[in-house]
């Protein structure tokens, strides 16, 4: 039944005219590599305007059934994750489905070994910077000191401290905030999802840092700001998380308003 599914999914792409994109994986491992990270990050670099709607994975024939089925799950989570970060938009309602190693295979194994993201070109919309449609600036005017307010849209490469290009125009509102409210002294805080004990490299301080430090080298005095990492230790959801949605409210940058 997924054989006749996957053909029929294949006659569909053709009609419809999507795109997709196929990257590889490494024997029975669901990281991205090298070299997988380098085509998704080629095939996304001119597309900055599309939605994904499928994301399947697979697996060659080694192993069980039910455990080709769990690792092609997790090598979409982890594409799922990589485009996340990258600010690639995804449809809340996108179809994830692992294959394992019930398809038509190819002769050669490590062709077998993949994920397949299927895409749309949407039409560039302006960005949504918050999460009530009023602007940085308005929020922090009303502001009270130990009032958090989230940084929408701050999306970062996959487990680094790299901001990726789209997030950009949040860094600069931050700064022209800070530059108009000269008596404005915050805290950037940092946290992460998805980790079952702690922030093993300590990610959260390092991308709070990174704000930190953006703002620092546009003229913003130091003794302003401050940056702190929380890791797992203050989710917005419990950990681990029920779902994708939940995964990305917890992965997050705020600022505490220390003085306003």
């Amino acid at each position: 039944m997924k054989k006749i599914l996957l053909l029929l999914f294949f006659i569909s792409l053709k009609i419809s005219a999507q795109g997709k994109i196929e990257i590889f994986f490494d024997f029975d491992k669901y990281d991205l590599n090298d070299a997988a990270v380098e085509t998704l990050d080629n095939a996304i670099a001119n597309r900055q305007n599309i939605e994904v709607s499928k994301i399947y994975g697979f697996c060659d024939w080694k192993g069980s059934n039910s455990y080709n089925d769990t690792l092609s799950l997790k090598r979409v989570d982890e594409v799922w994750h990589f485009l996340k970060n990258k600010g690639i938009r995804i449809r809340d309602d996108y179809e994830k489905r692992g294959f394992g190693e019930d398809f038509e295979q190819s002769k050669v194994q490590s062709e077998n070994r993949k994920v397949m993201v299927v895409f749309e070109e949407v039409k560039a919309e302006k960005p949504i910077r918050n999460d009530d449609n009023r602007i940085l600036s308005e929020k922090v005017k009303t502001a009270k000191r130990g009032d958090k307010i989230k940084l929408q849209n701050i999306n970062f490469h996959n487990n680094s401290a790299v901001i990726v290009a789209k997030s950009k125009p949040v860094l600069y509102d931050l700064l022209c905030v800070m530059e108009d409210n000269p008596k404005l002294k915050i805290e950037i805080q940092g946290h992460i999802c998805c980790q079952p004990e702690r922030d093993v490299n300590d990610v959260s301080t390092a991308r709070a840092r990174a704000i930190y430090m953006f703002l620092i080298r546009n003229k913003i005095d130091r003794k302003r700001l401050s940056f702190k990492g929380f890791g797992i230790s203050d989710p917005i959801y419990p950990i681990p998380e029920k779902s994708e949605a939940e995964a990305d409210e917890n992965r997050r940058v705020e600022i505490m308003i220390v003085e306003n």
